[in-house]
């Protein structure tokens, strides 16, 4: 997804524009379409043919608004475009698709696990992690970014969900290509709708064997905490919670692995990178603030009017689909100064790339902690970063993502050594 630095969204036509379609995101620039909409239509309808279409909001405050408000606006019928006019599947079931209070059964007890002390455990393990990627950059050689920071998530969720580590690349493959399978380098022969099945498929599959292996051994670990949960006096199914490790995985491949991509991108374009550097310790917490807000790698979340609604005098029906779109509500310039300038000294920043209300990213913690040692490593080792070929962006109308990104660095003198201090046994 490319990201307009001066807009001038004046003889865009959002009519003109099917936000829909996963191409145009590989293609297009959609902040400028988000632009237009913001000035001239924030609260936007799309037809759709063959199904009912959808309201895209692209404010802020609007975005809140239905975020927040579970009584008139549900998850549990499908948060994702992709499957607009479906019901989803895992609704009431899945914790990305349960309305409160329904919902904290299934978020209080995995937000205990995810908390701030626990993640501080899988720290070392993490750093080691990075520190394995980004070792051939301080010998000279380059990397393909994205892909290093798509096997940073897994291995992160990997850690955290203690899946073992020569299962990374095949479910980092897996969620790459069930939430792009439109994507010319995930797409099967069969098509996209086939893409996303198959890759469904695999990694339920592979949860149904996860959570098996658990009921026969528990763990103090997220399996073993969804095995214990019950839902209306009964225990989880099977299914319930492996549709639950699959939401808790995708989630880590949403967040964490587009943020550094798109933000050194930015910098690397502008020349931002030095100046990030020095400053790193004072800046360190609004950069990844930064980071996230410019990414917004979590292009939109979908929601379906529970009675009916008026936005900006806009009446939505009972029934009718609702898309917050990520991106734009952390570029309105009603709340964000600049809002396309990437500023590392950018306070307060109410970004809302983890999103907002009941479903606020319950990972969210883990993200920051990963992103943060990731530009501590990079900004401590090398001196500088630089392109080594054009960037490839993700064809997603989902995940605001670059597929592929070789870059070059000029590593500082300690590098190699701090970075071959990695530990190749198990951290404990």
């Amino acid at each position: 997804m490319r990201m307009s630095k001066v807009v001038d969204s004046s003889q865009v036509d959002p009519n003109s524009i099917d936000l829909l379609n996963p191409s145009f995101y590989g293609e297009g620039d959609p902040h400028l379409v988000w632009d237009a909409m913001r000035k001239r239509a924030p609260i936007h309808w799309q037809n759709v043919e063959g199904k009912d279409g959808f309201w895209s909001v692209t404010k802020y405050e609007d975005s809140l608004r239905v975020l927040k408000d579970h009584n008139d606006f549900t998850s549990t019928r499908g948060t994702l475009l992709s499957i607009l006019g479906v019901e989803d599947p895992a609704g009431e079931k899945q914790m990305a698709v349960t309305d409160p209070p329904k919902h904290a059964i299934l978020r209080v007890p995995l937000q205990k696990a995810l908390n701030p002390r626990e993640i501080e455990k899988h720290i070392p393990r993490i750093r080691n992690e990075i520190r394995k990627l980004l070792l051939p950059m301080a010998l000279g050689e380059p990397i393909d970014l994205a892909t290093s920071m798509a096997s940073i998530s897994t291995a992160a969720a990997g850690l955290i969900l203690n899946l073992p580590s020569e299962d990374w690349p095949l479910l980092t493959r897996l969620t790459n290509a069930s939430i792009a399978p439109d994507d010319p380098e995930y797409l099967l022969p069969a098509g996209p709708e086939e893409t996303m099945k198959r890759a469904h498929r695999e990694l339920f599959a592979y949860f149904h064997d996860v959570v098996s292996d658990r009921r026969k051994s528990p763990k103090e670990d997220i399996v073993s905490i969804l095995l214990d949960i019950e839902m209306d006096g009964e225990r989880l199914t099977q299914g319930n919670i492996v549709s639950n490790l699959y939401s808790l995985l995708l989630g880590a491949n949403v967040t964490t692995p587009h943020v550094p991509t798109a933000s050194f991108l930015e910098i690397i374009e502008n020349d931002l990178y030095e100046d990030w550097m020095l400053n790193f310790s004072e800046y360190a917490q609004s950069g990844l603030d930064e980071a996230l807000r410019w990414s917004s790698p979590a292009s939109h979340f979908m929601r379906y009017a529970k009675n009916d609604v008026v936005l900006r005098g806009k009446q939505i029906k009972k029934g009718d689909a609702v898309v917050v779109w990520i991106g734009s509500a952390n570029r309105d310039e009603d709340i964000f100064s600049n809002p396309y300038q990437f500023d590392i000294r950018r306070k307060p920043n109410k970004h809302i790339s983890f999103g907002f209300g009941p479903h606020h990213c319950v990972g969210h913690f883990a993200a920051k902690q990963t992103l943060g040692i990731l530009f501590e490593e990079v900004f401590t080792n090398f001196e500088s970063i630089k392109l080594a070929a054009t960037p490839e962006h993700l064809s997603s109308n989902f995940i605001a993502g670059i597929k592929h990104m070789q870059i070059l660095a000029h590593p500082k003198k300690c590098a190699e050594m701090t970075l071959s201090e990695i530990t190749l046994s198990e951290v404990n």
